[in-house]
């Protein structure tokens, strides 16, 4: 979308696929420009591109600084049952998000909170913080302040292997996984012999609808309120999934085509 609203703008587009690309490089350095500005670009900056502006490059990211650093800290924050998040501006240096910060806007994580709707929401307001920082940052009135290295935390690259759900653990940390690798890599378990992905799911609160003494991965109960599955602490209701080769659907009609009686995922 970015590039096709600067085509459509008749601003040039460039796609180098390294900056460390001498000609790349001879490239930014020909714009003479003020300032450079990343977003979600996913790879470390070599220093000469760094130093290619006036004042500098400056970084749209998705975490309040140093609380997650790194190419994920969306989903490590739900992951983790953070209670809020934000936006960091920071300028951009050698190291991996290690700058200081020129502005941070915090938002709370909903507690139906998925990776895609956080994402989106950080999206928006890192628009405006970007919008809100510019000036000061051009004009050299706004002073960035170094990070406290001791907090930070390194947010991985999500993969594919932390999609498996293991049942051994709490209700409350997998409906986080869900959440979190919800629109990807999009948890997973197994039924049988397939493979099933699971988009929306929740922890019971309700001591009544305790463990049961069931092994992990048990299914205690299907109906039209979802599907759920004993953990190694509590319960977990599952509201949507996925069989292979079909598309999303609720629990319900999983059911209605699925005689789940003496299931187990695994």
């Amino acid at each position: 979308p970015v590039k096709q609203t600067a085509l459509d703008a008749g601003i040039e587009v460039q796609q180098p696929v390294s900056l460390k690309d001498e000609q790349a490089l001879g490239t930014l350095r020909a714009w003479d420009a003020d300032l450079m500005v990343v977003a979600a670009y996913g790879l470390l900056l070599p220093p000469a591109a760094l130093a290619a502006t006036r004042v500098g490059c400056v970084n749209v990211h998705a975490s309040i600084l140093p609380r997650w650093r790194g190419a994920a800290p969306i989903q490590r924050a739900i992951l983790a049952g953070d209670a809020h998040t934000g936006i960091s501006i920071m300028r951009m240096e050698a190291g991996l998000d290690t700058g200081p910060v020129y502005l941070d806007r915090r938002i709370v994580i909903a507690a139906d909170e998925t990776g895609g709707s956080l994402h989106d929401r950080l999206a928006t307001l890192g628009a405006k913080a970007l919008l809100a920082a510019l000036p000061g940052i051009l004009d050299g009135s706004q002073r960035p302040r170094p990070q406290d290295d001791s907090l930070a935390n390194y947010a991985k690259k999500l993969g594919k292997d932390e999609a498996r759900i293991d049942w051994t653990r709490a209700a409350a940390d997998i409906e986080r996984q869900v959440r979190a690798f919800n629109p990807w890599p999009v948890a997973q378990t197994a039924l049988a012999a397939e493979t099933l992905r699971i988009w929306s799911a929740h922890a019971l609160e309700d001591p009544a609808d305790g463990n049961t003494g069931l092994p992990p991965g048990q299914v205690v109960a299907a109906n039209r309120d979802g599907i759920n599955v004993a953990t190694g602490s509590g319960l977990l209701r599952i509201s949507m999934l996925q069989a292979p080769g079909k598309r999303p659907m609720p629990a319900l009609d999983f059911i209605n085509a699925r005689n789940l009686d003496g299931a187990r995922l695994a």
